[in-house]
């Protein structure tokens, strides 16, 4: 396996994970019920942000935490589904891909995640 090289990469991870999400039992009302997500206008925005994250390029234009705490506020967001949300992650990234970058994807959604769950929790 190789590792996350470029956009190309990060939308086959995108799309793979969010698979994996749609189908979860535990975290798939957040994207079906509480908020009913425009997919052609969401996958990109992810690539984007991602993208961001992992090649420090400044193509996410939004506001992830505001996003995450309205989301709070429609249907609380609890640690277990912050777990199952990072299991995910992490299993679609090992399932496609081997390397630094691939790690670092890893540290950083750990890291958006706690950061997330801290200014939802408070």
């Amino acid at each position: 396996m190789s590792d996350i090289q470029n956009r190309q990469d990060i939308e086959v991870l995108i799309r793979a994970f969010y698979k994996k999400v749609l189908a979860d039992d535990l975290i798939a009302h957040f994207f079906i019920d509480a908020v009913q997500v425009d997919w052609k206008k969401h996958f990109p925005t992810m690539i984007d942000f991602w993208e961001g994250v992992i090649f420090e390029k400044p193509t996410y234009k939004g506001n992830a935490m505001l996003k995450h705490v309205d989301l709070h506020k429609l249907s609380p967001l609890k640690k277990e589904h912050f777990d199952r949300w990072l299991e995910l992650f992490s299993e679609t990234i090992d399932e496609q891909f081997s390397g630094q970058k691939a790690e670092m994807a890893k540290q950083r959604a750990l890291s958006i995640a706690t950061v997330i769950q801290l200014k939802t929790y408070s």
